[in-house]
């Protein structure tokens, strides 16, 4: 079975916990795109884990994880990662494999980030983490970066890195006025990081595709969410790399003929971190509210996250773009105790009734949305584990919520907990 787990707004939906718990019955999870400017959370036994590179399959014992080739790679990030892995008992090595095609992340990708975001008008500003994701998958198109299997050979990686660091100290000194990076800062931190990486370094297309041969169930797991996907999402208010389906495709090298499931992840109501229209966003009084009950705080860089009623519009988009089979619903229990809620069914945008969303931002900046308001529930929902203990309001909210999608609702998580899960 091979499986991509996919997020259906924009980012944070809660995949980390899914993946965790798919992981329970997969061999391999893989990461293929994003870089650690995307963080996945997961609690158990009592502890709070976020990972940012790693598949958040590595809690589960024995199961093999892959940095995939889509993925940007900041070593400093991943080794550190690895530490704080191991620190709490969790065994890395002999399970991570890193692809030899996987880019690198310089600390110049990060000052160009950081320079470009401060020096931007405001209205132009896209929010970035300001880790260097960007600049480095720029690199990458512009076919100048140096990719993780370069490392092997250490005289062809240093008159690579010189060449293309040449290049990008002029364009700091000339545009942002800045005096830039020096050779001897980088090239003796990566020569240090070299043996370390050579013990997870691996051809992993041919690994994914003699493990699929093998009849192994493989996971896929995405960073971000469809609506921040370079192509299909809120350009320019995206990120850097493919989230949707097609990513996972080009970032691992799996071939779509051996795909058999695809599974989206929302939230029970909406969010999004850093700029971009969103036109289903909650008045600064429930904003509040929401942003505390659900800790919606950025796990990578701390923001608060905006939060929104449940927009189906962006959500059917997702499903349509994707071939999503089937959905899982996160933080249902956050939405207790409100006496209303409201789901966006379509929008307005001047005296047009869209109910698809529009490829244009403009359109989509301008459009309010139209609601559907259903009764809330006050119980708290957060020690429910069977289907017909849920209030009866919010078993309406989720079955309208399937209606709504054209796609079944398999998975419905109560609460930040592996256990808070009911499955459908």
């Amino acid at each position: 079975m091979i499986r991509i787990l996919i997020g259906a707004q924009w980012g944070d939906e809660g995949k980390g916990k899914i993946i965790d718990l798919l992981a329970q019955k997969s061999d391999i999870i893989v990461r293929y795109q994003g870089g650690n400017n995307a963080g996945h959370t997961v609690k158990f036994d009592q502890e709070k884990f976020v990972l940012h590179l790693i598949p958040s399959g590595i809690l589960n014992p024995g199961k093999i994880c892959v940095i995939a080739n889509g993925v940007v790679i900041d070593l400093e990030a991943l080794f550190r990662e690895i530490e704080m892995l191991e620190s709490k008992g969790i065994q890395v090595k002999g399970r991570l494999r890193v692809s030899e095609q996987a880019h690198l992340l310089f600390p110049y990708h990060r000052l160009m980030d950081q320079l470009r975001e401060s020096q931007t008008e405001k209205k132009s500003v896209i929010g970035t983490t300001k880790k260097g994701i960007g600049p480095c998958y720029a690199d990458k198109m512009a076919r100048v970066g140096l990719r993780a299997g370069d490392l092997r050979h250490l005289d062809y990686f240093k008159d690579r890195l010189w060449s293309v660091l040449r290049e990008r100290n002029r364009i700091l000194s000339k545009i942002y006025k800045h005096e830039g990076v020096s050779f001897a800062s980088i090239f003796p931190k990566m020569k240090s990081y070299r043996s370390r990486l050579m013990n997870y370094l691996c051809d992993t297309p041919l690994y994914l595709y003699e493990a699929a041969r093998k009849g192994k169930d493989i996971l896929f797991e995405g960073a971000q969410g469809t609506m921040l996907d370079v192509d299909h999402g809120t350009y320019p208010f995206v990120t850097s790399s493919n989230a949707t389906v097609g990513g996972a495709i080009a970032g691992s090298g799996i071939s779509p003929t051996l795909i058999d499931r695809v599974i989206g992840v929302v939230k029970a109501y909406t969010t999004r971190v850093g700029e971009g229209p969103f036109p289903s966003q909650f008045p600064s009084d429930l904003m509040k509210l929401i942003q505390t009950k659900g800790e919606e705080f950025g796990s990578t860089t701390g923001r608060p996250r905006r939060c929104g009623w449940f927009d189906a519009v962006i959500a059917h988009y997702a499903i349509r773009i994707n071939g999503i089979d089937e959905m899982a619903v996160m933080k249902m229990d956050v939405l207790s105790g409100l006496k209303q809620i409201k789901i966006a069914t379509a929008y307005r945008l001047g005296s047009r009734l869209l109910k698809e969303y529009p490829s244009s931002i403009r359109d989509f900046s301008r459009c309010t949305p139209v609601y559907e308001t259903m009764r809330g529930w006050s119980e708290n929902v957060q020690q429910v584990r069977r289907w017909k203990d849920l209030p009866l309001n919010a078993k309406k909210y989720v079955k309208r919520l399937e209606a709504l999608m054209q796609t079944p609702i398999k998975i419905l998580s109560v609460g930040s907990k592996r256990s808070q899960t009911i499955f459908l």
